[in-house]
């Protein structure tokens, strides 16, 4: 399940009802699937399949054309180049939706001038609207498969704001300085 940081208020909400409603209040959808239809290693047709009802009613609410399954490992060829064009601020043009199969990411929002984390895991699922300031990473596992939608694949090109903002804040799950400023070294820092 999910865990949402507020890191400037060192406030953690790990509580499903409770993170719905704090994300709801900034504007991000949050809900809790079931995972049990289909086995966590089944192809991405038979994820598809399974969530067929799920898949098309997002479809129906988003106005998104599309859905696949998106599966990352350590193995994955060019993982951490494909890892670089999200880790730092960003919008899209479109929404960003994930629905977790397996895995585990962090979401960092910049909304309203404030950062707030949200890790998420197996169910969760996360709609983060178009123009939404925000960075995405894997925790320390290196492994994530997701549900993803899209209106329209060319709207899902990163475009980066250049504030900085990211480099405050540890890119790991549970690092040594994940609810704060990244730790300073004396080498090159």
């Amino acid at each position: 399940m999910a865990v949402l940081r507020f890191p400037a208020e060192d406030r953690m909400i790990d509580d499903e009802s409770e993170i719905g409603l704090a994300l709801a209040g900034l504007g991000i959808e949050y809900e809790r699937w079931n995972l049990s239809r289909v086995a966590a290693d089944s192809s991405a047709d038979a994820v598809l399949s399974a969530h067929a009802d799920e898949i098309e009613a997002m479809k129906q609410r988003g106005g998104y054309r599309t859905a696949d399954v998106i599966d990352v490992n350590p193995e994955t060829p060019g993982l951490e180049t494909m890892l670089a064009r999200f880790d730092k601020e960003h919008t899209h043009d479109e929404d960003e939706v994930r629905f977790i199969l397996a895995g585990r990411g962090i979401f960092f929002l910049h909304i309203g001038g404030r950062v707030v984390s949200v890790e998420v895991g197996p169910g969760d699922m996360l709609r983060v609207p178009r123009g939404t300031t925000h960075w995405f990473t894997l925790c320390e596992d290196r492994r994530i498969r997701a549900v993803r939608w899209f209106q329209d694949t060319t709207g899902w090109t990163p475009h980066y704001t250049g504030s900085g903002v990211d480099r405050g804040y540890q890119p790991l799950c549970f690092g040594p300085a994940y609810l704060g400023p990244r730790a300073a070294t004396s080498i090159g820092v």
